[in-house]
Parts: structure tokens; sequence; C-alpha cells
């Protein structure tokens, strides 16, 4: 198998889902008890430190920051590497271009999700950079499929439950209901038939597979799913 490295800290709560994840899907890949896991790799980078280079715009400085430390997930041995969270994909290109190893998209592993289960409208939750750029909708517009993003009060509600609670490890069942809330209405005005959760931390929040009679992809689990099918290439 070969060395994961994984970029963490975009936020911790995420970091330590995606180590329990892999470790999920390999026993479900074991056979007869085995314990035959990979070896993983974490860099856990300042998340302050990266959110205020995107605040002020600095994102040439905000890939290279995020390609060093891969650089040292390298050094360390890792064969390949993934970045446990949506939003420092909106730099993806520019840090995959700084680095020597490869790195397993986020994005491009949620498009193909979409594309098999022939979803159309997807509605898109994440961090407000997330939310605001153009790095899903594009992608997934090759394929047909659009990405839609709550109305501009919504996108800074969700925004601002993300970094006062979700990002802290506080999950309430009110913040749960009122973001249930914004997907009815996005349903009812918008059309949508599936939602990304498009911020690693949701999945904690939201943990079934369906809600309001449409699925919600769990981002974390689909990017770790091509972890694991990288790993276990020869």
């Amino acid at each position: 198998m070969k060395t994961i490295g994984i970029i963490g800290g975009l936020g911790p709560e995420a970091t330590g889902d995606y180590y329990r994840e892999i470790i999920s899907r390999m026993n479900e890949l074991n056979r007869g008890g085995e314990l035959n896991y990979p070896e993983v790799i974490i860099y856990s980078v300042n998340m302050s430190k990266f959110l205020g280079m995107l605040q002020k715009k600095d994102y040439k400085v905000a890939a290279g920051y995020i390609a060093s430390c891969i650089e040292k997930l390298a050094s360390a041995g890792a064969d390949y590497a993934a970045i446990s969270a949506n939003t420092p994909h909106m730099l993806f290109n520019e840090i995959k271009n700084q680095v020597s190893i490869p790195l397993i998209s986020i994005v491009e592993a949620c498009k193909t999700k979409t594309v098999n289960m022939g979803l159309k409208r997807c509605g898109l939750f994440g961090t407000r950079f997330t939310m605001e750029a153009d790095f899903y909708p594009a992608l997934f517009a090759q394929h047909g499929i659009e990405v839609l993003i709550p109305d501009n009060n919504d996108v800074l509600r969700i925004n601002e439950l993300l970094f006062s609670e979700l990002e802290l490890g506080i999950f309430k069942e009110e913040t749960r209901s009122e973001l249930l809330g914004i997907v009815q209405k996005m349903i009812t005005h918008q059309g949508i038939d599936s939602l990304i959760l498009g911020c690693t931390e949701f999945p904690l929040m939201f943990t079934e597979g369906q809600y309001l009679g449409i699925p919600f992809l769990n981002t974390t689990r689909i990017h770790v799913e091509e972890i694991i099918r990288e790993c276990l290439t020869n």
C-alpha cells in the first residue's frame, strides 16, 4: 500500500473524521479480522493563518503555504496527498503545480459521484469562500450539472454558523434545524435535487445519506473512497 499524506487542521474536527473514515473503509475491505491499515501522515496547518490569507485575497501566498505543507508530507514519506477541506480547493491547480507528489481532489471525486448518481441540480453548502467561488460550478457544468448556492443572507448565516460552532466542534440540534430550513427553501425555490456538504464539518452534523427527500453528499466519505483507491493502486 502507498503511504497517505493528509493536510489537516482546516479544521481539526474534520481531520479526525478523515482518519476515522479511512480506518472504517479499510475495515470493510479487510478479511478475517485483518488489521491491515495504510500508513498515514497528517500535517495539521494553522487554520487562522490560512483563512487570513484568503480574507486578504493573498491567493498566491495561500497556495504557496499549503504547497509547502504538502512538501513536508512528501519529505516525511507520503506517496500522494489529500487536503481534508473543500475551501483550499479553490486554489487546487495552483497548489498542484507546486508540489512533487500527486494530489487527490475532493471536487473531482464529488463530481464523479454526482455524475454516477445522475444528479442535475446540486445545492452547495460550505464556507462563504467555497459557496461564492466557481471551482464547484465550473467543473460540474462541464458534465451538465448545475451547482446552486443559497441566497446571500443564507450564505452569510451558514458561514457564521460554521466558524462560530461547527469548526469548534459544537453541534446543536437547533442549528441542524435551521440549516435544514435553508435546504428546504432551496428545494422549493431553486429545485435542487441534492445537497453537496461542501465543508467537511457538515458530515459530522448530517450523518444520514438523505434528508428532506434528497441525497446529502458527504464529501469526506467520497474523498476517502478515492484516497483508499489510490492507496491500493500499484
